[in-house]
C-alpha cells in the first residue's frame, strides 16, 4: 500500500535538496537506500520473522551486500581461522495456544480473550508444556519498581510468591514530572516493560499484569497486540527463574478499572498514591485471576550478520555500526486482509544505512581502526541479538572505541536538527553537535524522553556493558517544501504504520533527511577510526562504571 497522501513535489524537493548537503554528503546514493529498503520489505521476505524461511533469504541478502560492498565476514570464528558472515544466536521460542483466561471478584467474573482484553504469554521454559494459574491472589504494587539509590522501593517486604502482580507502565514521574523522582518526564529503564516483568521474577511472582495505557506505554493497544501475540523468544539462561515468570501479560486500562471497582478499590486514586515514595502494595481483596494456556517451546538458532573492514594499524580496536534486520513477519491480517508485517521503516530503512554505510567506508582508504557492521536479529522480541552479542562479544568490549545505533530512518526530507537519545550520556553529544553544524543544523535533546527510547533499542545492552553508543536521528522542522505533506506523512506513519502490516515501502520516499544522519555518523565515525581518541561517558552517567573497568586494556 502506498501512502495516501500525495508526494507530487516531493521528488522535484529531493533533487533540490540533494545539492545543499553534496559539499558533506560522502557519497550516500539515494537510490541504493530505496532499493534496499524495497527489496528487504517486499512481501516475499515475509516481514522478516526471526527462525522463518524468511531469516534465510535475508541473511543471504546482507552478506552478499557487505561481501560486494568490499568488506570481509566478521561473525563466528571457524577452526580454521576464517570467519563466517553470521554470529550464531542461541534462542528459546516460547509460542502460547488455547489461553483461557478470566478475572473473579465475589460473584462478578470477566472473561479475558487473547489479543482483546488480555496478552498473554512467557519466557520461562516450562517442562509440562502447559501453564496453569488458578485463583492466583492479585496485587497492586504501583509501578513495580525497587530503586535503592532513589529511596524507592514499591513492594515494601511484602511476599508476593505465587501472586499476580498488576503494574502500571512507566514510572511516576510521567503523570507529574515535578515530582523529579525518575528525571521527570524523562523515562528511566524503572518505567520499561522489560524491567517491570525482571523485577516480578525478583520478587518471586508468579505472573504479572502490566496495565496498557496509550500515554505512559507511548504506543496503542494495537502495537501490544501484534508483538505479544507471537511467539516470543529469550537468550538461552543459566537461572532462567532468576528472570522470568511463568506469565508475562498485558491487560488493557479498562479491564483493570473494572477489576479495581469490583475489589472494592478506586483504579485512580490507586495510581496517584503509587507516585510517592511512601506507596504500599495494596491486595485486591478477594480478587483472583485464573489463566492457562499450552506453550509449544523450542529451542532456535537465529544469526546477527557481522562485516567487518580489517584495520590497518590497530585492527584489534573496532568502532561498531548497528541496526536489527528482523521485524515482526506473518501475523494477524489487517482490515484490508494485509497480514506480512513488511518492516519497511523500521527497520529496512536502518539496514539500508548499514549497506550504504559499508560501502562507502569500504570505496575510501582504509581506516586505522576496524569497522563492524552489526546486523542484529530479534530486536523486535526484546533486543536479543544484540544482547547476546554484549553477553557474547566476537571482539572485544574493553577495545570497542563505541559505535551508531540506526532504528526507523527518515525518509520524509531534510530537516534542521538532530534530536540525540539519551543526551547527556556521553561526549557523543559533542561530536554529533559539531558534525551536524557543519550541515547548517542544530542539536535538539530526545523531544519524547518519556517513551523511553533510549532503552527500546539496539545500542542498549551494549551501553550496559560500558561501550559509548550514539543514538541519534534526524530532529526539528522539515527543511524543504511541502513541509506540510511531509509532517503528514511521518504523523500518518507513526499513527497508522508503526508495528503494522502496512510499513511498507513507497517510491516517494525523499532520503534527503537520512543522507544528512549518515554523514554525520560516517564523519564522527571516520575521525575515530582513524584517531587515538576514546569517547567517553559523562560523570554523571550510569554506564560509565562498567566501561572504567577496563580502562588498563586501552591505550
Amino acid at each position: 500500500m502506498r501512502l495516501s497522501l500525495s508526494f507530487a513535489a516531493l521528488l522535484t524537493a529531493t533533487a533540490l535538496s540533494s545539492m545543499a548537503f553534496a559539499q558533506t554528503d560522502p557519497g550516500f546514493d539515494p537510490a541504493r537506500l530505496s532499493e534496499h529498503i524495497r527489496i528487504l520489505s517486499d512481501d516475499s521476505y515475509e516481514g522478516r520473522g526471526i527462525a522463518t524461511p524468511a531469516e534465510a533469504k535475508t541473511v543471504k541478502y546482507l552478506s552478499e551486500q557487505y561481501a560486494a560492498a568490499g568488506f570481509q565476514p566478521g561473525g563466528d570464528l571457524q577452526p580454521d581461522g576464517s570467519r563466517l558472515w553470521t554470529q550464531g544466536v542461541t534462542l528459546n521460542r516460547f509460542a502460547v495456544t488455547n489461553l483461557e483466561a478470566g478475572l473473579k471478584v465475589g460473584d462478578w467474573t470477566l472473561p479475558l480473550a487473547q489479543g482483546e482484553q488480555i496478552v498473554a504469554s512467557t519466557r520461562l521454559p516450562n517442562p509440562s508444556g502447559h501453564v496453569m494459574l488458578t485463583n492466583a491472589p492479585l496485587v497492586f504494587v504501583g509501578y513495580g519498581i525497587t530503586a535503592p539509590e532513589r529511596n524507592w522501593n514499591d513492594f515494601k517486604g511484602m511476599d508476593l510468591k505465587g501472586k499476580i502482580l498488576v503494574v502500571l507502565i512507566n514510572d511516576a514521574d510521567f503523570e507529574d514530572a515535578s515530582l523529579d523522582t525518575f528525571n521527570g518526564k524523562a523515562m528511566t529503564y524503572y518505567g520499561r516493560w522489560t524491567y517491570k516483568y525482571e523485577e516480578a521474577a525478583r520478587q518471586g511472582a508468579a505472573g504479572v499484569l502490566i496495565v496498557h495505557e496509550d500515554a505512559p506505554a507511548s504506543y496503542g493497544w494495537a502495537t501490544v497486540r501484534n508483538s505479544w501475540t507471537q511467539p516470543q523468544f529469550d537468550i538461552e539462561r543459566a537461572d532462567p527463574s532468576a528472570a522470568r515468570v511463568p506469565m508475562e501479560a498485558w491487560i488493557q486500562r479498562d479491564i483493570a478499572v473494572q477489576l479495581f471497582q469490583h475489589a472494592g478499590l478506586d483504579f485512580e486514586a490507586l495510581k496517584r498514591q503509587a507516585r510517592s515514595r511512601d506507596f504500599q502494595p495494596v491486595e485486591l481483596p478477594g480478587a483472583a485471576f485464573s489463566g492457562m494456556f499450552d506453550l509449544d517451546q523450542t529451542s532456535i538458532q537465529s544469526h546477527n550478520v557481522v562485516a567487518r573492514l580489517e584495520g590497518t594499524t590497530h585492527p584489534d580496536e573496532t568502532l561498531l555500526y548497528t541496526a536489527h534486520w528482523d521485524h515482526i513477519g506473518i501475523g494477524q491480517p489487517d482490515a484490508n486482509g494485509d497480514a506480512i508485517f513488511n518492516g519497511a521503516v523500521d527497520n529496512a530503512s536502518g539496514t539500508a544505512g548499514l549497506l550504504e554505510l559499508a560501502r562507502v567506508y569500504a570505496a575510501a582508504p582504509r581506516t586505522q581502526r576496524s569497522i563492524v557492521m552489526l546486523s542484529f536479529t530479534a530486536e523486535e522480541s526484546g533486543l536479543l541479538g544484540s544482547e547476546y552479542y554484549a553477553a557474547n562479544p566476537l571482539y572485544p568490549l574493553a577495545t570497542t572505541v563505541g559505535g551508531f545505533n540506526m532504528d526507523s530512518a527518515n525518509v520524509y526530507g531534510r530537516t534542521t536538527a538532530m534530536s540525540v537519545i539519551g543526551a547527556g550520556q556521553s561526549d557523543f553529544d559533542e561530536r554529533i553537535t559539531a558534525a551536524a553544524a557543519a550541515q547548517g543544523r542544530v542539536i535538539e535533546p530526545d523531544a519524547n524522553t518519556q517513551a523511553g527510547y533510549y532503552f527500546r533499542s539496539d545500542h542498549f545492552p551494549l551501553a550496559k556493558q560500558g561501550v559509548p553508543m550514539a543514538y541519534a536521528e534526524s530532529g526539528g522542522d522539515f527543511r524543504d517544501e511541502p513541509i506540510a505533506a511531509r509532517i503528514a506523512a511521518r504523523d500518518e506513519y507513526t499513527d497508522r504504520r508503526y508495528h503494522q502490516a502496512d510499513d511498507e515501502w513507497s517510491a516517494e520516499w525523499d532520503y534527503g533527511g537520512q543522507i544528512e544522519d549518515l554523514s554525520v555518523y560516517y564523519s564522527i565515525g571516520r575521525a575515530l577510526a582513524d584517531s587515538r581518541d576514546w569517547p567517553q561517558w559523562k560523570p554523571a552517567s550510569e554506564f560509565g562504571p562498567a566501561r572504567a573497568k577496563s580502562a588498563d586494556q586501552r591505550e
